[in-house]
């Protein structure tokens, strides 16, 4: 049995998005910016596919911008709203992905804006009075908070979050690469000004995301060369990748309550299954708790013992891909920041289990079965 439970660093491509992108791979080549007959199939193939994600997600067109990644927009939105509006002060948690926490520390170290924590529990929830606190202090001020987070599986309140932004006057930014395609986001109803998602998160091909700019947002362009995505992104749109974009969040969005319900009766399933198996195995942040956690994702927390630094490599020798705290750290020595944020003891194995549709009962269950033995023999 070989088992893949990493999706929550990048899920397999669905059968028919590459059929929708395979015509814009060889025999529909032309450029979006050309005007002969073969650009302008390739710039409605563009067109048509912003119309679709941002229906999907109940906002207009022009708010969508592509990019090669959803590192790329998070840092267009950083760099292009700091540069754009005079930002002095920027309002983060230590636990965000690296791709807003190294841009942001470039800044810092630049000595273009001064960084600001909020305070975290000691299960990674985010404490909303301190927020205000920080929004009552500083001013111009960029709020960038996490939808989810991508190791923990810890949900921010978007909402709550927005309204403290627009009380004070600050503008928001949320990195949601692991909800969108997951979690049924109406953007235009949403208090948030600019919102990143990524197509392999969704079953959708690698290399390919997208910048939400509410109406009015003002940004300054991160990459230089050409008037393309309305001169907000220069460079040659990857067209295919667009369309399988479009097509899987599509996809992403007739199957939600579905792959909801499933995913998270088989997270529920391993934590069960943890708890009656390894004695005193326990989860970060609220990641094993339905209502405050994204469905994808499962931390898991082995009891203590000097033996777990071959953990996730031993799981791997049983077929079992899964990865230590995120993705960017597996395989590597360094600590994961967000369990060094929340305080977790080193003594700890942890393993980050993240699951999509194809993963089944079975799966989770030999898993567990596996993880029982290694945790077993670490003692």
């Amino acid at each position: 049995m070989i088992i893949y439970l990493d999706n929550a660093a990048t899920t397999s491509l669905e059968p028919a998005v590459l059929e929708a992108m395979l015509p814009y791979m060889h025999t529909l080549c032309g450029s979006p910016s050309s005007i002969h007959s073969h650009g302008r199939k390739a710039k409605v193939a563009v067109e048509r596919a912003r119309s679709q994600v941002a229906a999907l997600l109940s906002v207009s067109p022009a708010e969508i911008c592509f990019t090669a990644s959803g590192t790329e927009a998070n840092n267009m939105a950083l760099w292009g709203s700091v540069k754009a509006r005079g930002i002095k002060h920027v309002i983060t948690s230590p636990i965000e992905h690296h791709a807003v926490l190294l841009p942001l520390a470039q800044m810092e170290k630049a000595g273009q804006i001064q960084l600001h924590y909020v305070q975290l529990d000691a299960r990674g929830c985010l404490q909303y009075d301190h927020l205000e606190k920080l929004l009552k202090t500083h001013d111009p001020t960029l709020v960038s908070l996490m939808h989810a987070n991508n190791e923990i599986g810890n949900f921010n309140n978007l909402t709550q979050i927005g309204e403290l932004c627009q009380a004070h006057g600050a503008l928001f930014h949320t990195d949601a690469v692991q909800t969108i395609g997951h979690c049924k986001l109406n953007l235009q109803a949403l208090p948030v000004d600019l919102a990143v998602g990524a197509a392999h998160k969704f079953h959708g091909p690698k290399g390919v995301g997208f910048l939400y700019m509410g109406e009015g947002t003002q940004l300054m362009p991160l990459i230089h060369g050409g008037p393309q995505e309305r001169n907000m992104r220069a460079g040659t749109e990857n067209v295919a990748a667009i369309v399988g974009l479009s097509k899987a969040l599509e996809m992403a969005h007739q199957e939600m309550a579905e792959n909801h319900q499933y995913l998270q009766g088989l997270k529920d399933r391993m934590v069960q299954r943890l708890q009656t198996h390894i004695p005193g195995v326990a989860f970060n942040g609220v990641s094993a708790q339905a209502a405050e956690s994204l469905h994808t994702i499962l931390s898991v927390s082995l009891p203590p013992s000097d033996r777990h630094d071959m953990l996730v490599f031993n799981l791997d020798i049983k077929h079992i891909s899964a990865s230590v705290g995120s993705a960017c750290a597996s395989g590597s020595s360094i600590a994961s920041h967000v369990l060094a944020a929340l305080g977790s003891a080193p003594q700890r194995g942890t393993v980050r289990f993240s699951f999509s549709k194809h993963n089944t009962e079975e799966e989770v269950d030999y898993v567990v079965e596996q993880l029982a033995m290694l945790a077993k023999a670490a003692h």
